[in-house]
């Protein structure tokens, strides 16, 4: 399975330089909150920490319409940001509605 999804991700690079620009650690967030359909913007946040930048705390986010139920939310620390930060320690995920967290998930070094 995990050949399956190196094959997904480096599909199309033909040179070494784009096989390297697709090489790091990837996130896929799959959220549902059917309740809450309609009262405000949703945005997925994901935060990390990596190896090389010590406790710098980054921070990637995806914006959905308030109509949005359910979604799929995909990051990605790929290419010269995985090869000089290094890989991912820690991490943060967050769902929001509105600004009011409805979900949140860590990893066990998150702090």
């Amino acid at each position: 399975m995990v050949g399956m999804e190196k094959s997904r991700r480096l599909r199309g690079a033909v040179s070494l330089e784009e096989r390297r620009g697709r090489l790091g650690q990837y996130y896929t967030l799959i959220w549902d909150d059917a309740k809450g359909a309609g009262t405000g913007e949703v945005e997925v946040i994901f935060q990390y920490q990596q190896g090389a930048t010590a406790s710098l705390v980054k921070r990637m986010v995806r914006d959905y319409p308030p109509a949005t139920r359910h979604g799929k939310a995909e990051f990605a620390i790929i290419g010269d940001d995985y090869f000089k930060n290094g890989k991912v320690l820690a991490w943060k995920a967050t769902l929001q509605r509105g600004g009011k967290v409805i979900a949140t998930k860590q990893s066990y070094l998150w702090q």
